[in-house]
């Protein structure tokens, strides 16, 4: 198992995309949840928690602040020959931290 930790849900995705997408990875080994028993939308605003995601839309407005209680966490399970290739996917797609358990 390895594990990436994310500071935005936007790049965490992106990590799963690229791991499906390019690694052939299936979608499920590959498990995205919050760090820690709240929920949370990373440690950093991004993506959709920043804007509307319309095309000449006005950003969002601090109305809703999103929930930003601790970092995303993408585990991938994968056989040996794969760990390269999945921490380096982990890393290139922004994850903070990448260990293996």
């Amino acid at each position: 198992m390895i594990i990436g930790h994310f500071a935005t849900r936007r790049d965490a995705e992106r990590a799963v995309e690229h791991l499906v997408q390019e690694h052939g990875l299936e979608r499920t080994d590959i498990f995205v949840v919050a760090e820690g028993a709240a929920n949370s939308a990373g440690t950093r605003v991004a993506g959709a928690d920043l804007e509307s995601g319309h095309y000449g839309a006005e950003d969002l407005t601090n109305d809703k602040e999103p929930e930003l209680a601790g970092a995303i966490e993408v585990s991938v399970e994968c056989d040996d020959e794969q760990t390269e290739i999945v921490t380096d996917a982990l890393r290139a797609a922004g994850a903070e931290q990448v260990r293996l358990q």
